[in-house]
């Protein structure tokens, strides 16, 4: 019966490759770690809903850089899918 044999250059192709992964996840999850500890907010901000509006208090960027939303039915079917876990009535 033949016995099939691996050569040690594939040997070590499946070695690097496995090698190169793990550094890249490695590498990935200390940039990861970098960018949370640098992003760091005192005041992260609350969600408050009003009449039929839903604004954001606090939080450590201006308001005035983000988009604007829409009015009208397209506006309120935004305002009920917002999760109700970060809401003061």
């Amino acid at each position: 019966m033949a016995r099939a044999t691996t050569s040690g250059a594939s040997r070590f192709a499946g070695v690097g490759s496995l090698v190169a992964g793990v550094a890249s996840a490695l590498a990935l999850t200390g940039a990861a770690f970098y960018t949370v500890e640098q992003a760091t907010c005192a005041d992260p901000g609350q969600y408050v809903r009003h009449d039929n509006h839903v604004e954001l208090v606090g939080g450590c960027f201006d308001g005035a850089d983000l988009p604007q939303t829409t009015t009208g039915k397209q506006g309120e079917d935004m305002i009920r899918s917002v999760p109700p876990n970060n809401l003061r009535p």
